[in-house]
């Protein structure tokens, strides 16, 4: 199981990305799947773009904006051996950092509404030019070759603000195995009364029957507070915290 110190880590290398949920343990662990840069990958409504870390700095570029703003990619830290970090006492060892570089540079890129591919073009060390990890290509109006990723239609996730009435329908995806519950304003934000049932192999699910109104809810997981990945719509608490929102309709 990855440890809490490579969520926390990874997190505050991503910074923010308006795509998928970066509070989804899903997002975080097929981040650290990662083995070594490749050719880009679709993950839910997102396209993850790698590069090698040898380079400095790294940007890409889309067609559908016509090119006019760059993405720098950002550099995917994960956490040193714990090994290598303590002495023979079991203490820290002083000047010895606690992250190291993967090796990997990314940047994750939300899907247009309806495109059908993403076309694009890579700053390296200042120079434009195809991305050398993905053979596709396609030429532009102009006839430069620019590199493609395909997007292939992918069923839209069940989300809680389409349940029917009087209800909210709770959908988390995990590991097999797993305990996910939810909770929010309708229980006092108890982490305990409402466990999912795993329906399906990875998939957890829930339906709760409540009055009329709006309701602000979390998942818990391993340990975490974690915002409903399908849901967009978020709001935040008089602590500061993101939560999301759905509103049980009326029959």
């Amino acid at each position: 199981m990855k440890n809490i110190m490579a969520v926390v880590l990874l997190i505050v290398t991503i910074g923010i990305i308006g795509a998928a949920d970066l509070e989804s343990y899903q997002f975080i662990d097929r981040l650290l799947g990662i083995s070594e840069p490749g050719a880009p990958f679709i993950y839910e409504d997102t396209v993850i773009f790698t590069a090698s870390s040898k380079f400095e700095r790294v940007g890409i570029a889309f067609s559908y904006e016509g090119y006019s703003k760059v993405y720098w990619f950002k550099r995917l830290m994960i956490p040193e051996d714990r090994a290598l970090l303590l002495d023979a006492k079991g203490k820290m060892k002083k000047g010895v950092s606690p992250n190291k570089d993967s090796g990997i540079l990314f940047h994750a890129q939300q899907i247009p509404p309806g495109a059908r591919h993403l076309d694009y073009r890579m700053v390296i060390e200042g120079l434009w030019t195809r991305d050398p990890l993905n053979p596709l290509t396609a030429p532009d109006s102009g006839g430069l070759t620019q590199s493609r990723v395909p997007i292939v239609a992918v069923p839209r996730k069940p989300s809680t603000p389409d349940s029917p009435p009087l209800c909210l329908s709770f959908t988390y995806n995990a590991p097999p195995g797993e305990t996910v519950t939810v909770g929010g304003s309708f229980n006092g934000w108890d982490p305990f009364m409402y466990e999912l049932k795993e329906t399906s192999p990875g998939v957890y699910t829930l339906d709760l029957s409540l009055p009329p109104g709006i309701y602000q809810y979390v998942f818990f997981h391993r340990g975490e507070r974690i915002t409903d990945p399908y849901n967009p719509e978020k709001v935040y608490t008089s602590y500061g915290k993101p939560v999301s929102q759905a509103v049980v309709k009326k029959e």
